[in-house]
């Protein structure tokens, strides 16, 4: 099962990605935990991008396209896996497309995590005070004024994706505001409701019996075998019989 989980900073994709990866035995693939693996390590690449993610803009197309590709390619993801934080654009979604389809892969569904970006914002100071309560360190990308701006890029950018793959039929929308246990239990029912994979009917068949229905269907003007041998036999049985002539 390949899914994506889409929605925007602070919806809880993450937290239902653990669930799916629990229930379905699917690997989890955070492009944002992956960036910030490579920024934390200093890698060329995190070096690149550590600016751009402090600053809460996303990351160059070209950039995401190929850490994805590097992540899907070994052994543990070939099982199932679930992209969350990639695709952010239509245009990182039709690479994907491209990418999948190189692998000879496809995508089973989109979840569309929907909630109220009010919410989000209380949300996130609350667990900013609360982290900080104990201590903990906060990452700088996760605080109000960010969040804003992630949630403008998300509009802009990203929200497209829900038309797009809504016309390629694997959108499937849930309620992200309810508890948490809710949410998970909706997506299990969005994608119990899925086609299964053995009675999904194939392209290629189905346009191949159409190009066999049209070679068996007579084209309009032609006669058939059948018919060309009856107008045979009846000339001939005109030629034979005699033709009474007149005294």
């Amino acid at each position: 099962m390949r899914l994506i989980l889409l929605g925007p900073p602070g919806a809880g994709k993450g937290t239902q990605a653990q669930h799916l990866v629990a229930k379905y035995g699917l690997v989890q693939l955070s492009t944002g935990d992956m960036l910030r693996v490579a920024v934390k390590a200093g890698t060329p690449l995190g070096r690149e991008v550590e600016h751009i993610m402090a600053s809460g803009a996303l990351c160059p197309d070209d950039v995401v396209v190929a850490i994805v590709e590097n992540r899907i390619e070994q052994p543990d993801a070939r099982k199932g896996f679930i992209l969350d934080g990639f695709p952010r654009t239509v245009a990182q979604a039709q690479a994907l497309d491209r990418m999948l389809s190189k692998h000879g892969l496809a995508l089973d569904a989109v979840i569309e995590l929907k909630v109220d970006e009010a919410a989000l914002i209380r949300r996130i100071e609350s667990r900013i005070a609360e982290m900080t309560a104990q201590g903990r360190q906060i990452r700088s990308d996760d605080n109000p004024e960010v969040l804003h701006r992630r949630l403008a890029a998300y509009r802009e950018q990203t929200a497209p994706l829900i038309a797009y793959y809504r016309r390629h039929g694997l959108l499937r929308s849930v309620d992200g505001m309810q508890t948490v246990e809710n949410v998970a239990v909706e997506i299990d029912r969005a994608l119990d409701e899925l086609p299964k994979q053995g009675k999904r009917p194939s392209r290629a068949i189905g346009k191949k019996s159409a190009q066999v229905r049209k070679m068996r269907r007579p084209k309009a003007g032609r006669k058939t075998r059948g018919a060309e041998r009856s107008g045979a036999a009846r000339k001939a049985k005109l030629k034979a019989k005699p033709i009474k002539r007149r005294r």
